[in-house]
């Protein structure tokens, strides 16, 4: 089973990441194949690779494609049966895609499947980036069983079960490779920052299911390429989800919740200026603009069939900030 399984790491500039996490990867996953994706860096990733870790197998993009356009070069040359996707800011631990294969081997409905993710400063903490496994609200807002907004729980076993998600994290997303492709991979105009949301959303309205295991756990540092503080990162967020919604919402919700999501964005960019500075307030309006330029090609991109109910909670900001 493990000889179907692809560990594949995308890399930019990201040697002392790979010299930190790449070990846990080799030690713990010795049945698999493992590769690492090079977006064209210009360290010395591909040296240190070559000479300290010759069982890698390595890919060269001809340039840096983001972590959407990277994933869906490289991943051309990969032919495993099943892909795991995997940030090179993880360490892995002993048996963690043992759990995982055999839930994907018991279940053919299921696409995709993501561990339980713990902070690697705060191993008794969830991780920002996916926890225990990402869930939706009605106004399109992403939180994880574990994490809402910036807020995370403490791990006390209370998501160590086995159950059915909305989206699985990118930081470590095990897919069948079959899937991944049905859904011609990762919409490369996101570049970064919720493509794995985007991708799951898909799945889920093809019919497929997106799964979370808590007998399989990660530690990850988060924000190995742009930080929380990135007004970069608050502009990709901003316009990605935008174009997730138009293009993934049923339609009898998709005018009301795009005309909310533009309303409250204007509330968060002017929070976002006053707690980050005036970079990330500018970051808003960019991600606006930039949306509207991406509506024609989003439209076309919309699939024929949208889950009616395709949220799990509903009024989450409200809740949240205001309670």
């Amino acid at each position: 089973m493990h000889k179907k399984l692809a560990v594949v790491i995308l890399n930019w500039n990201g040697k002392s990441w790979l010299e930190k996490f790449l070990p846990s990867v080799v030690r713990f996953s010795q049945k698999s194949d493992i590769y690492v994706i090079d977006n064209l860096s210009t360290d010395d990733s591909i040296y240190f690779l070559m000479n300290y870790f010759p069982e890698v197998k390595i890919i060269k993009n001809d340039k840096n494609y983001g972590f959407a356009g990277g994933y869906n070069e490289g991943l051309k040359h990969i032919d495993n049966e099943i892909y795991c996707l995997l940030n090179s800011d993880v360490e892995v631990t002993e048996n963690w895609a043992e759990p995982v294969l055999e839930l994907l081997e018991k279940n053919p409905e299921i696409a995709a499947v993501q561990p339980k993710i713990l902070s690697h400063d705060k191993k008794n903490y969830f991780e920002f980036a996916g926890a225990a496994g990402g869930l939706i609200d009605n106004l399109g807002y992403p939180y994880c069983r574990g994490r809402i907004f910036d807020d995370t729980e403490e791990d006390r076993g209370q998501y160590n079960d086995e159950a059915e998600i909305f989206w699985a994290s990118g930081c470590c997303l095990f897919i069948r490779s079959k899937d991944f492709w049905e859904q011609r991979g990762f919409d490369e105009r996101f570049f970064a920052h919720q493509e794995e949301i985007d991708l799951c959303w898909r799945l889920i309205n093809s019919g497929k299911k997106i799964y979370y295991t808590g007998k399989s756990e990660v530690f990850h540092v988060g924000g190995g390429t742009l930080n929380k503080q990135s007004a970069k990162k608050t502009f990709l967020n901003m316009r990605n989800n935008l174009v997730m919604l138009l293009k993934n919402l049923p339609f009898p919700n998709l005018v009301a919740v795009l005309f909310s999501r533009l309303c409250l964005d204007g509330l968060a960019a002017i929070y976002f200026g006053y707690k980050y500075g005036i970079s990330h307030f500018w970051a808003v309006g960019r991600a606006h603009f930039a949306f509207y330029t991406l509506i024609p090609g989003t439209w076309k991109r919309r699939q024929k069939h949208q889950k009616h109910q395709f949220y799990q909670s509903k009024w989450l900001i409200f809740k949240h900030f205001l309670k």
